[in-house]
């Protein structure tokens, strides 16, 4: 993604109903995939590319959210598609993600993409790491 977008996570917020992810681990709301599909045109890549969410080890929480592009899916992703995009999650991510809905929000501090992850107990005050 654009080093100039924020990626948010909030922490303590009511769990995403289970019914909001029937097909996977995570959800994307419209403007999610909006923003996704907008920021893949300007950066010129190609529509074939999908979204990989992924968590890593880092950050001031102990995990860190993580946003790329990927041609192809890893043979232990799950694949989920919306509205054209397809969206990579590997299995151990999945793990960290059950529940999670990925907004696109416009504040005052800026926008950026924002992570309602149920699983998570604590997040660190930049907003782009958290702790299970």
């Amino acid at each position: 993604m654009a080093q100039s977008e924020q990626i948010q996570q909030q922490g303590g917020g009511a769990p995403v109903p289970a019914a909001a992810t029937p097909d996977g681990p995570i959800h994307l709301t419209d403007k999610a995939v909006t923003m996704v599909k907008q920021t893949r045109e300007q950066e010129g890549i190609e529509e074939s590319f999908g979204l990989r969410v992924a968590v890593r080890g880092g950050g001031c929480s102990g995990f860190e959210y993580a946003l790329d592009f990927e041609n192809e899916p890893r043979d232990n992703d799950h694949v989920l598609e919306y509205d054209g995009l397809r969206v990579f999650v590997d299995a151990l991510s999945a793990r960290y993600l059950q529940g999670t809905e990925i907004d696109y929000v416009f504040g005052m501090q800026g926008a950026g993409f924002k992570f309602n992850n149920p699983k998570a107990t604590g997040t660190c005050g930049c907003g782009s790491s958290f702790a299970v």
